[in-house]
């Protein structure tokens, strides 16, 4: 979030329109995201050219709102002195968050040139792991004393609420800096004016983090408790910061996002508008690791060549196993990443989810079994064959159903991203082990 208002619309003050190939109307009256779009469909130079025409207010509001891949290198053009003027306009955690992104050496730049004491706000915070609460969280906060009244308390908050993250809280702290409490504007408005903060504090169930937990686990408190923000603490619960809702949001649109790209074996932060060079850095190791995976499952197959080419049918029916086999544990996979994503990982109640997978996978084998075997001896008349197929996609489907639920746990255990490539693993396994449960069958029951 920015220090200015949300509904700022950007002005391109000082640009010659009629020199500026513009992919619609001016930026006049935008919102921030929407001229962020409009500048990433402008060339560097014209991004360059509009963002110097542009106040460093109204320019932080669009920039801030940019896909890393387009600001990072809008920010590094710029000259220095007006990217830092923009930085000092962003709220620190999002400063923080952009200049991250840049180079050492204009990172180190850029923070020379701006106010001192922003920049060391922005050091600071560029110190936390960005995948943790600390990494998230922004310091400009509503604290009050413990031994405020609440008259004085509204007094202060008025004088300074300008300058605060999210005015919806007050958090109410010793002579140390340790959290006591949190009281809403609402608590205080309704208060008798007279009466110490810390007598309305009463026993409180205070929900706060620790700067170095793990953002995902941020995201799920505030959405179990319905917080508009939750304060980030130290290890002697000395207040740091916030995370605020809007954060929560980009948070989990950005891990549900990671989540489906590493699934795959994609960049975790693609976008269709990252350089293609960046997609294929990212990518191409996974093909490779695909392309041994495949050459298992061709293997497999080529162990049989005999017993396939004495039944051009089995070659006909191998796809429908393993892409039911694949089916069922694309279900059971993205069940189970889903489950990893919104709850704190517990040993017992996943295996738990893996056993339940597993009987879902019988039952469904049973009914697509059974379905196949009555296909297949109307269409061919060989009750031989059909229950070669349907013994061999019963066992798949079950073992897909298995493996989906499985996969995501042993790359938990491991320390990997549950979702990390998971997709190619679980492919490899449900046609390799397809193909021979079939060709196995055929091989043993086909005479």
């Amino acid at each position: 979030m920015k220090k200015q208002d949300q509904d700022l619309s950007p002005r391109a003050k000082g640009v010659d329109y009629q020199k500026v190939d513009w992919p619609s109307a001016s930026f006049d009256n935008l919102h921030p995201a929407d001229a962020a779009d409009r500048l990433e469909n402008l060339s560097l130079e014209e991004q360059l050219e509009l963002i110097k025409g542009q106040s460093p207010e109204d320019a932080a509001a669009s920039i801030v709102e940019m896909e890393k891949h387009d600001r990072t290198p809008l920010l590094s053009k710029l000259p220095p002195e007006l990217a830092a003027d923009i930085l000092e306009e962003m709220s620190p955690d999002d400063a923080a968050d952009i200049l991250d992104e840049l180079g050492d050496e204009v990172r180190s730049i850029i923070l020379r040139r701006m106010n001192r004491e922003d920049a060391a706000l922005i050091n600071d915070l560029l110190k936390f792991d960005p995948d943790t609460a600390g990494g998230v969280m922004n310091t400009e906060i509503l604290v009050l004393d413990q031994d405020l009244t609440v008259d004085q308390a509204i007094k202060l908050i008025r004088s300074g609420v300008e300058e605060i993250e999210v005015p919806y809280y007050a958090y109410v702290v010793d002579e140390y800096r340790h959290l006591k409490g949190v009281l809403s504007l609402r608590d205080l408005l309704l208060s008798p004016p007279g009466k110490k903060l810390k007598e309305l504090l009463h026993e409180q169930h205070l929900i706060y983090v620790p700067y170095n937990e793990d953002k995902e686990e941020v995201a799920r408190l505030l959405s179990r408790y319905n917080l508009l923000a939750i304060p980030v603490v130290d290890h002697d619960q000395r207040i740091l910061g916030i995370v605020t809702v809007d954060d929560v949001i980009d948070i989990i649109q950005e891990e549900a996002s990671e989540d489906m790209q590493t699934m795959v074996g994609a960049g975790s932060d693609e976008t269709v508008d990252s350089p293609w060079q960046y997609s294929v850095k990212k990518r191409i190791p996974w093909l490779i690791i695909n392309l041994f995976n495949s050459a298992i499952s061709a293997w497999v197959v080529h162990l049989f060549e005999g017993t396939i080419s004495q039944m051009a049918m089995l070659a006909v029916l191998m796809p429908v196993v393993a892409n039911q086999a694949g089916n069922t544990g694309q279900q059971s996979l993205a069940v189970m990443i889903r489950q990893l994503a919104l709850e704190p990982f517990e040993r017992r109640k996943v295996w738990k989810a893996v056993l339940r997978e597993a009987r879902i996978g019988l039952v469904n084998g049973s009914v697509i079994a059974f379905l196949i075997f009555l296909a297949i001896v109307i269409l061919t008349k060989n009750v031989s064959l059909a229950m070669v197929m349907a013994m061999a996609l019963f066992l798949d489907m079950f073992l897909g159903a298995i493996a989906g639920a499985s996969i995501p746990l042993l790359l938990k255990e491991i320390g990997r991203d549950p979702a990390q490539a998971s997709s190619i693993f679980l492919t490899t396994l449900t046609d390799s082990a397809g193909f021979f449960t079939f060709l196995g069958l055929a091989a043993l029951l086909l005479k």
